[in-house]
């Protein structure tokens, strides 16, 4: 009798639990395809049987072999072979795990084969129950992960340029378990996932059992909170993006408006900003060494940390995010030296500080300019300038500095001339005509057309 009770209820639960799917999969447009990432273990090989009831027309299977274990040929053929018989398209992608933490670089090569295959507006669906939850919430606690670390998975995760869908992720692993017994689904198990030199399997083998001897509830309890952090993640995505508007850009911040924030807001924003378009947030020393090397430097110090691909400096009130190449450019000798330079009319030509073209201005050089000689050189300091309408000669640099031109961008500024008479000044804020004889009414003039 409690057996027959028993079935009952798994096949009510089974039947609802394809209801909810379904209910799910009705939320992507019905043109959407799915492309099954498919290991062979049990989760996926049950995944596979049950889109293949709920919306066969409308799969696909990849199987990504990463060539770690002798068996993991075979294991693409069993999928393979799944696949024939539900009459399936399946593809077996190998891919080069590349040396490094072996966990988190057979990650990065399933998921690059899985955007290689995935075509305009797919959806990938991946196996992940409510144990990958609980041990991926663990695993980003003991890592210091922030609220959006342990809100981990999303049953329907919007990625930059493809979404990710988990149907089982409110499966527990014994449901998974009972449910491919009861339809005698065939599948392999990976050893590696008794290697306890994995985190992942150490976590499951060694510490769930001791946990779970006191906490007998946890693996739920656990996935509840990775709810309740995907709300607080969520609210506070929604601050940051107001913030980020009130004080900056994606390449700067304006510090008043940004020390008018909670501290709290503070880290909040800066780690948010430094992620840019990366997948994850810096660690929060980096955060904490922005702030105290760079933020909190004296006005006349030219402080900068390098973080990832990017240099972060300051520059008046400002914080800006430089590209790597950008910021290094000054200190390196990637310089054109001293040379003769010629120009024709309506010609472009590009320098360090831009791409500029010939055209004609109510006062210029003068024509006969054109087409000789003259000397273009960088700037070494000392230099004065007498700015066409303006009085006197003053320090170049006294002008650049007025300018507000980047320190990062001075190194690119160069001098026109002939004969050691100065005819101008190339700069990123476009081309400074000096005070000299070749001064004329309708004359020609370089004119920055981009940076």
């Amino acid at each position: 009798t409690m057996r027959s009770t028993l079935s009952t209820f798994n096949e009510v639960w089974q039947q609802q639990f394809r209801t909810r799917v379904l209910n799910q999969c009705v939320q992507f447009p019905e043109t959407t395809q799915f492309l099954i990432g498919c290991s062979g273990g049990m989760d996926s090989m049950l995944l596979l049987f049950l889109l293949s009831e709920i919306c066969p027309s409308n799969i696909r299977v990849i199987y990504v072999d990463h060539q770690l274990q002798a068996a993991s040929g075979a294991w693409g053929q069993l999928v393979q072979q799944q696949c024939e018989q539900l009459n399936i398209p399946c593809v077996i992608a190998a891919v080069q795990v590349s040396a490094g933490n072996l966990e988190s670089r057979a990650r990065e090569a399933r998921y690059q084969a899985y955007a290689e295959h995935l075509q305009a507006d797919d959806v990938l669906v991946l196996a992940h129950h409510q144990q990958d939850q609980a041990e991926t919430v663990l695993l980003r606690l003991f890592a210091g992960a922030g609220v959006s670390g342990l809100s981990a998975m999303k049953s329907i995760d919007a990625r930059q340029h493809y979404q990710i869908w988990r149907p089982l992720l409110d499966l527990s692993r014994e449901q998974i378990s009972q449910w491919s017994k009861q339809l005698n689904i065939a599948y392999i198990d990976d050893p590696s996932n008794l290697d306890t030199h994995y985190d992942r399997a150490w976590c499951r083998l060694k510490l769930w059992p001791i946990i779970q001897q006191r906490f007998e509830k946890m693996q739920q309890a656990i996935s509840r909170s990775s709810t309740l952090m995907q709300d607080a993640d969520q609210i506070l995505q929604e601050v940051l993006q107001q913030d980020w508007q009130a004080c900056g850009t994606a390449t700067q911040l304006n510090l008043i408006d940004l020390q008018r924030l909670s501290a709290a807001r503070q880290r909040q924003l800066l780690s948010f900003w430094m992620k840019g378009e990366g997948q994850y947030r810096p660690a929060l020393h980096m955060v904490n060494r922005l702030q105290d090397e760079v933020i909190a430097a004296k006005t006349d110090a030219q402080a900068a940390l390098h973080c990832d691909a990017y240099y972060y400096v300051r520059y008046q009130q400002r914080l800006y995010r430089l590209e790597k190449a950008l910021y290094l450019a000054q200190q390196q000798d990637l310089l054109m030296p001293s040379c003769t330079i010629n120009f024709v009319r309506d010609q472009q030509f590009s320098l360090a500080s831009g791409l500029f073209e010939i055209s004609t201005g109510a006062m210029g050089l003068a024509f006969e300019l054109l087409e000789q000689n003259l000397d273009l050189q960088h700037r070494i300091g000392g230099e004065k300038i007498h700015l066409y309408g303006r009085l006197g000669r003053w320090p170049l640099k006294k002008a650049i500095q007025q300018a507000h031109i980047f320190p990062w961008l001075r190194h690119t500024i160069q001098i026109l001339s002939i004969d050691n008479v100065m005819l101008g000044v190339f700069t990123p804020e476009g081309f400074w005509l000096a005070q000299s004889e070749y001064c004329v009414v309708d004359g020609w003039l370089p004119k920055i057309i981009s940076q």
